[in-house]
C-alpha cells in the first residue's frame, strides 16, 4: 500500500508536468497563430491601400491604352500616305527623266533648224 502512495504522487507530479507542458504548448502555438492571424490582416489592408492607391493608375493605363491603339491606327493610315508620296516621287523621278530626255532631244531639234536654217541661207 506505501507503494502505492507514492506512485500516486509520481503520477500527480508528472501529470501536472505533462499538463503544464501541454498548456504551454498550447500557448505558444495559439500566440504564434494569433501573431499569424495580425500579418495576414495587416497584409490584407496594405493591399486594400495599394489597391486604392492603383486604381488612378489602372485608369490612366487604361487611357493610355486606348491612345497607343488609335495612334496605331492612324499609323496605319500614315504608312498608306507615306507609300503612296513614295509612289508619287517615283513617278516624279521617272518624269524628270522623261523631260530631260526631252529636252536634249528638241535641243539637238533646234540645233539641226539653225544648222539648216545657216546653211539655207544666201550668203
Amino acid at each position: 500500500m506505501a507503494e502505492k502512495n507514492n506512485r500516486q504522487p509520481n503520477r500527480d507530479e508528472l501529470a501536472e508536468s505533462l499538463d503544464d507542458l501541454f498548456t504551454s504548448v498550447f500557448a505558444m502555438v495559439k500566440s504564434e497563430l494569433q501573431g499569424t492571424n495580425n500579418q495576414l490582416e495587416l497584409l490584407e489592408k496594405m493591399n486594400l491601400r495599394v489597391a486604392e492607391e492603383y486604381k488612378g493608375y489602372g485608369d490612366l493605363a487604361s487611357g493610355l491604352r486606348v491612345f497607343v491603339e488609335q495612334l496605331k491606327s492612324k499609323s496605319g493610315s500614315f504608312d498608306e500616305y507615306a507609300r503612296k508620296i513614295e509612289i508619287i516621287d517615283q513617278q516624279v523621278t521617272e518624269f524628270e527623266a522623261v523631260i530631260s530626255m526631252l529636252d536634249r532631244y528638241v535641243s539637238a531639234l533646234e540645233s539641226k533648224v539653225q544648222s539648216a536654217c545657216h546653211n539655207s541661207s544666201p550668203s
